[in-house]
């Protein structure tokens, strides 16, 4: 369904904990794709995703003895 792979900036807020004036000022600056239904606007899901990967940090592994 296509609905599912939009979100509104509420949806996105509860999802990742970012502000919504936060995903609104990317939207405004379009630092993130979006889609326009008229006023409605959505965040696609992927958007979101490719956030997450971007600033995914792996852990520093910690050497015995040191």
């Amino acid at each position: 369904m296509i609905s599912k792979q939009f979100l509104t900036v509420q949806e996105a807020e509860t999802l990742t904990g970012r502000k919504a004036a936060t995903w609104r000022r990317d939207i405004l600056e379009r630092r993130i794709p979006y889609v326009k239904f008229g006023r409605l606007v959505r965040i696609p899901i992927s958007a979101i995703d490719d956030l997450i990967r971007k600033g995914y940090r792996k852990a520093i592994e910690q050497v015995e003895g040191e």
